[in-house]
Parts: C-alpha cells; sequence; structure tokens
C-alpha cells in the first residue's frame, strides 16, 4: 500500500521482517531503486548488515538517545557496536560492497572457528576459548 500511494517520503519499521532471505534482499533492492529515483527512505532495521550495505546515513541507538550517526564506515566500529549492544564484535569488509560488515563474537564462551580439511581430507572442528 505505501508504495502504491507513491509518496515522496517512506517511513518504513522493519519492512524485511519474517521474510526469506531471497525477498529481503528484493525488498531492500526496491528501496535502493525507490531511492535512486530520489524517493526519500528513513527505515528502522535491525540487521547490521544490510543497514551497512543499503544506508546512505545510520543512526545508532541505545534506550532511545542517539550514540552514533554517519555512514556506515563511521558507525560501524567494534566500539559502537559494544556500546549499543554490550556484545563483542569484529568488523571486515562485506565481500560483495567492501562496506562494513559486522561479525558478531559474543559473550564469551566457546565458539568454533573455522573447519579445515586435515590431510586425509576429513574436516576438522578448530574451537577456541575466547578471553575477555
Amino acid at each position: 500500500m505505501a508504495l502504491a500511494q507513491q509518496t515522496d517520503i517512506l517511513l518504513l519499521d522493519e519492512p524485511t521482517t519474517f521474510l526469506d532471505l531471497a525477498y529481503r534482499m528484493d525488498v531492500l533492492d526496491l528501496l535502493q531503486s525507490l531511492n535512486s529515483e530520489g524517493r526519500t527512505i528513513v527505515m528502522v532495521l535491525h540487521d547490521l548488515n544490510h543497514a551497512a550495505r543499503y544506508a546512505d546515513t545510520i543512526v545508532a541507538l541505545r534506550g532511545g538517545q542517539i550514540v552514533a550517526q554517519g555512514t556506515a564506515e563511521d558507525i560501524m566500529t567494534a566500539e559502537n557496536i559494544f556500546q549499543v549492544f554490550g556484545l563483542r564484535s569484529t568488523i571486515v569488509p562485506d565481500p560483495v560492497t567492501e562496506t562494513p560488515m559486522c561479525v558478531p563474537i559474543g559473550r564469551g564462551g566457546a565458539r568454533r572457528t573455522k573447519i579445515s580439511a586435515n590431510p586425509n581430507g576429513h574436516a576438522q572442528d578448530q574451537s577456541r576459548q575466547l578471553h575477555s
């Protein structure tokens, strides 16, 4: 309905919630296209990586207060992620867009790292304990 009204501004609250991954990407691609045609899009997204990939400006909030505002490169830092969510993370370049991508580490405990093949071709789990 919002698109059919052809308004100049769209205000969207979690427009991709409960959508399968392909439909999420379709919605975000459509919104990006509408934005490039001149429509203003304001939306709430809790998927940080989608926000970093699609948003021109990001506003990070905690408890209703602005923690940081700016481009994805400005906002997506391990320090800001910790301040907003209380989670340790690492920020890496998105392999598709090179925008920042958040990889949450979590609050601690054993974590699996990568699976690698041993010399006989069988995968082996390389787990390690993370320390604060």
